[in-house]
């Protein structure tokens, strides 16, 4: 068996995606923050004593897209050309998810999972005050366009 991130001697390596041809991706991601209702109540009528929970996650999910290559050791640094997180409020927590674009030469699923990572833990941050065991769930890539392997989507 050949391990594409080994070289000869065994050891971690960058796969070089120099000689590919660059071309238009995507990845979208989710995951899940549960809370209680008394976080639900105080996010739905503002009263988070932090300030914009939705805006602070949002943002903090955008930024860990754009820095993915300095978490995780083998991730390419690649231009990001779009990166939206979107938040929803459910009555056991908020629905994160993470949508990347680029056009290079490799894929941004690694990114699309970040930027839901980070903008989750975000939130905890955000809600901690009032609520110490609220968590988050079931992060995983739903969906990705483009590059070698095509497309995919998460069967539900």
């Amino acid at each position: 068996m050949t391990f594409t991130h080994l070289d000869d001697a065994g050891h971690a390596r960058m796969v070089d995606v120099t000689a590919k041809q660059p071309t238009v991706r995507s990845a979208t991601a989710d995951g899940f923050v549960r809370c209680s209702p008394p976080v639900i109540a105080a996010l739905r009528d503002g009263g988070i004593p932090k300030g914009d929970v939705l805006a602070v996650a949002r943002l903090a999910g955008i930024q860990a897209a754009k820095r993915t290559p300095e978490l995780i050791p083998l991730a390419h640094v690649i231009g990001l050309h779009g990166a939206s997180v979107d938040l929803e409020i459910v009555d056991d927590g908020i629905e994160v998810s993470a949508t990347v674009r680029t056009a290079d030469r490799t894929g941004v699923e690694m990114e699309a999972l970040t930027a839901v990572a980070v903008a989750a833990l975000a939130i905890v941050d955000m809600v901690k005050g009032l609520d110490k065991s609220t968590s988050i769930h079931n992060i995983r890539l739903t969906k990705k366009t483009g590059g070698k392997s095509g497309d995919w989507v998460r069967q539900r």
